[in-house]
C-alpha cells in the first residue's frame, strides 16, 4: 500500500509542475475539451442550491468555480500542494469555499457532512482496496439521500501525453458498478441501527469524448445514499442487480434477441414496433425519451425511419452495454444510451416531444409518480406511448400470484393502468387491453421458434430455447385463465 501511494506521488510530482490545465488532464487538447465537457458534466449534476458540496480531486479548480456559484459551500480537495494553491488563488475570492490539500485515502470528516460528493477523475487511482474503504467512508459523509457523482477513465488511457510510467487503474464501467453498489455503511442513531448504500441513478459516457476523440472510455456515474434492505429481493442487495444477474443476463438478452430479431427483447419486435411509432407522428428533429430501451431495436428503427433524436434509458446494464454496442454498428449520432433510474433520472421541464417505453413499467411500484415524471418531462403537446403487462381482476391464482412475485412486477388493469395517466395530468387518455394481440404475437414467436429450433439450440443450448418456449406457453396459459394481461396506453400532455 505504501509503494502505490509513493508511486502515485511521484507520478503526479511530474505531472504538476506548472499546474496548468493540460497537466492536470493529461491532454494537449485539454482546452478545447474543457470547453465543451465542462457543461455537459455539470447539466448531470443534481440542484446545487443550498447544497454542501465535497469535491475530491479538485486539481487546479476546473470545476470549482462553477460549484461555488451555485451551492452554499464547496470543500475542495487535491492530493498535490500546487493544484490546491492554484485553485486558491483563482478561487478563494468566494467566501463559500474550502481549500485542502490531503490524501483521500487518509479523509475523513464527521456523519452527514455533505449533501453532494463531486470527483472527475480520481477513483482511477485508488487501488480496489482503497476504493472501498473511501466508498464506505464516502457514504459516512453524505446526508442520507445525498449524491455521489464520479467520472473516470475506462478500459484505457484517453489523454495524450506521454507517460514515463503509469499507476492509473483503467477498471471496466462494471467493475466500478459492482463495487460502489456492494459497498454498505451501518450507521447507528441511538438504539436503531442502519445499513446504507449506493444506488445508481445514472451510469453514461461522456459525450464531448465520443464526439471530439470517438473516444467510449470516459464514463460518469451519479450515485445516491439510500437505506439498504439487506434482505432484498432473490438475496440481491439492489434491484438492478437483480435484473443483471438474474432476468437478464447477457446470454438470457441475446437469446430473446434471437427468437424477437435482431435488437429487439419485447413482444412482437419490429412488427409492434412499427404499429406503434406510426400512432405517435413523428418528425424529424423531435425528441423522444425512451424508458427501459432494451438494446435500442426500437431507438435505431425512429431515428432512421423518422430522423428523431433518441435517448435510451435502461436499469439493466447488460441492456446498454449491448445497445452500446449495437449503437457503434449502426453509426447513429442521434441515438444515445445510459444506465438510468427513471424514478430519480432527473430532466429539465418540456425536455421531449415523446416518451416511449414497452413492456419495461411492470417493474415499477409507485407508477402515479413515474408518470408524473413523464407528464414534466413532456413538452406542451407532448405524447406518451407505453406498451406493459398488466393484469386481470383479483383474486389470482396462486400460480400467477408465485410468478409475479418470482419476477418483482407490480401489476394492474389496463382501465387502473389508464387512470393513473390521467391523474398525472395527461388528457385524451387511451387505454385499450391489447390481450387478444399479445397471445397472437406468442403464437407467431412460439411457431418461427419451432422453426429455428435447431439454428438456436447449436448458437444457445436446449436448455436455453426450453425455457424461452415454456414461458411463452405459460404466458398463453395465464392469458387464457385471465391473470395476465396486455395493456397500450396513449396520451398527451395539454
Amino acid at each position: 500500500m505504501g509503494i502505490e501511494r509513493s508511486t502515485m506521488t511521484e507520478f503526479w510530482k511530474e505531472h504538476s509542475r506548472q499546474a496548468t490545465v493540460e497537466e492536470m488532464m493529461l491532454d494537449s487538447h485539454a482546452q478545447e475539451l474543457t470547453q465543451h465537457e465542462l457543461p455537459e458534466i455539470l447539466s448531470l449534476l443534481p440542484s446545487l442550491s443550498g447544497q454542501r458540496v465535497l469535491e475530491l480531486g479538485a486539481g487546479i479548480g476546473r470545476y470549482t468555480s462553477h460549484l461555488l456559484t451555485q451551492a452554499s459551500h464547496v470543500t475542495a480537495v487535491d492530493f498535490m500542494e500546487s493544484f490546491v494553491e492554484k485553485n486558491r488563488q483563482d478561487n478563494s475570492h468566494y467566501s463559500n469555499a474550502s481549500f485542502l490539500q490531503a490524501d483521500v485515502t487518509k479523509l475523513d470528516f464527521p456523519k452527514n457532512s455533505f449533501d453532494i460528493i463531486f470527483s472527475n477523475w480520481l477513483l482511477m487511482y485508488l487501488s480496489d482496496e482503497e476504493l472501498t474503504s473511501l466508498t464506505e467512508r464516502m457514504l459516512g459523509w453524505l446526508s442520507p439521500g445525498g449524491y455521489l457523482f464520479f467520472r473516470e477513465s475506462c478500459n484505457y488511457q484517453s489523454g495524450d501525453f506521454k507517460r514515463t510510467f503509469n499507476p492509473t487503474h483503467y477498471r471496466s464501467s462494471a467493475h466500478y458498478s459492482h463495487l460502489m453498489t456492494t459497498t454498505l455503511r451501518e450507521e447507528s442513531e441511538g438504539a436503531e441501527k442502519q445499513v446504507f448504500g449506493f444506488d445508481i441513478v445514472l451510469n453514461k459516457t461522456v459525450q464531448t469524448y465520443i464526439k471530439m476523440k470517438k473516444n467510449q472510455n470516459q464514463v460518469c456515474w451519479l450515485l445516491e445514499k439510500v437505506g439498504r434492505d439487506t434482505a432484498c429481493q432473490e438475496g440481491f442487495r439492489t434491484f438492478q442487480q437483480f435484473l443483471d444477474n438474474q432476468q437478464y443476463t447477457r446470454k438470457g438478452i441475446l437469446r430473446y434477441e434471437k427468437m424477437f430479431g435482431a435488437g429487439y427483447v419485447s413482444t412482437g419486435g419490429l412488427s409492434t414496433t412499427k404499429e406503434f411509432v406510426d400512432l405517435l407522428n413523428l418528425n424529424p428533429g423531435m425528441k423522444v425519451l425512451d424508458v427501459g430501451c432494451g438494446i435500442g431495436g426500437g431507438n435505431f428503427y425512429m431515428a432512421k425511419a423518422f430522423g428523431v433524436e433518441v435517448l435510451g434509458l435502461d436499469l439493466s446494464a447488460n441492456m446498454v452495454d449491448i445497445a452500446i454496442e449495437r449503437a457503434m454498428e449502426e453509426k447513429l449520432p442521434s441515438v444515445h444510451f445510459e444506465v438510468a433510474d427513471a424514478t430519480k433520472r432527473e430532466f429539465p421541464e418540456a425536455s421531449f416531444d415523446v416518451v416511449y417505453s414497452r413492456d419495461t413499467i411492470l417493474h415499477i411500484d409507485d407508477k402515479l409518480a413515474l408518470f408524473k415524471r413523464f407528464h414534466s418531462w413532456l413538452k406542451p403537446g407532448g405524447q406518451v406511448l407505453i406498451s406493459d403487462y398488466c393484469c386481470g381482476e383479483k383474486p389470482w391464482t396462486p400460480q400467477f400470484q408465485e410468478y409475479v412475485k418470482q419476477r418483482g412486477y407490480v401489476l394492474y388493469t389496463p382501465p387502473q393502468y389508464g387512470k393513473f395517466l390521467q391523474q398525472a395530468g395527461f388528457s385524451n387518455v387511451r387505454a385499450e387491453d391489447r390481450t387478444a394481440q399479445f397471445t397472437e404475437v406468442i403464437q407467431t414467436e412460439l411457431e418461427r421458434a419451432a422453426a429455428m429450433k435447431d439454428e438456436f439450440i447449436k448458437e444457445f443450448s436446449e436448455e436455453d430455447y426450453l425455457a424461452i418456449v415454456n414461458g411463452w406457453s405459460d404466458k398463453l396459459k395465464r392469458c387464457k385463465t385471465g391473470d395476465q394481461r396486455w395493456g397500450l396506453f396513449h396520451a398527451t400532455r395539454n
